[in-house]
């Protein structure tokens, strides 16, 4: 601080500190650079089942809108997943083929939800979730029932180090 700030004050206001951004505590308008593309998070799903928390942010670039599943199990999981056309129903199957790959159910259960941006409308919603991996663990297929609505998404495992941040508010 120069001497004549002291002695007559500064003008400018002192900004809060904006808090460093990770995986773990993105927020809504946030940016995330993945694969050469900026995306701003416009949504953010918080899920709880039994105290194992997740999360799923929502991604919107210039052409497409792309989810990020964030994940800390024994170590951090990381994914991709984009919208995918199913028509499926309960019970849903322990086997599922989607455009020629065959899925195998892994885990699933029920998952309160907090629901920021344009995902606050699914806020205090309970929603019940599926995870299914093909024969190699490389792709997955995410599906989620929201009452009767059954949501179906494709993803992939991404590394950390492919996501740039940059904070969009403190």
């Amino acid at each position: 601080m120069s001497f004549f700030s002291r002695l007559f004050g500064s003008k400018e206001k002192e900004r809060a500190a904006v808090e460093e951004r990770t995986v773990m505590n993105l927020k809504v308008k946030d940016i995330v650079t993945y694969d050469l593309e900026d995306y701003e998070v416009v949504g953010k799903l918080s899920y709880n089942d039994h105290g194992f928390k997740w999360y799923a942010y929502q991604l919107q670039g210039v052409s497409k809108v792309i989810w990020l599943s964030v994940e800390m199990d024994d170590e951090l999981e990381l994914g991709i997943y984009e919208k995918a056309s199913l028509k499926l129903q309960e019970p849903l199957p322990k086997k599922i083929e989607h455009e020629g790959i065959v899925y195998y159910q892994d885990e699933h259960g029920t998952a309160t939800v907090r629901g920021e941006g344009r995902s606050q409308n699914v806020d205090g919603a309970q929603c019940k979730y599926f995870s299914y991996y093909d024969d190699e663990d490389e792709k997955a297929l995410s599906i989620e029932i929201w009452g009767n609505d059954v949501e179906a998404s494709t993803g992939y495992e991404i590394e950390e180090y492919e996501l740039k941040i940059i904070a969009g508010s403190q």
